[in-house]
């Protein structure tokens, strides 16, 4: 191996998978938009940019290896959102406005 050059890359099949967000010109939120394969973080980005934002419609590209994000069980719906509609003081009904701040 020659010592000047450049460490190899895994092979191809062998690269993680990176979900891509991708934050447009006129909002203010990423936006899942796809999954590739890259060889490490850096070189998704680059990717994603080239796939995912050709026609200049990003201002900002997350990478996320997919492994590293957790989802919540679908099957627990009820347990994980149900409950917050038993929150009623989240609500603003129960607090009083003052007069000079007229309609809200």
């Amino acid at each position: 191996m020659n010592a000047s050059a450049p460490p190899e890359s895994p092979p191809v099949h062998d690269w993680p998978l990176f979900e891509v967000f991708v934050r447009s010109k006129q909002g203010l939120d990423h936006k899942h938009v796809g999954s590739l394969h890259a060889s490490d973080a850096a070189h998704a980005i680059t990717l994603a940019r080239d796939v995912y934002t050709r026609r200049q419609e990003g201002v900002s590209i997350w990478v996320v290896p997919s492994g590293a994000i957790t989802a919540s069980d679908p099957q627990l719906k009820a347990d994980n959102f149900d409950p917050m509609a038993n929150k009623i003081y989240r609500h603003p009904t129960f607090y009083d406005i003052p007069n000079e701040i007229g309609h809200m």
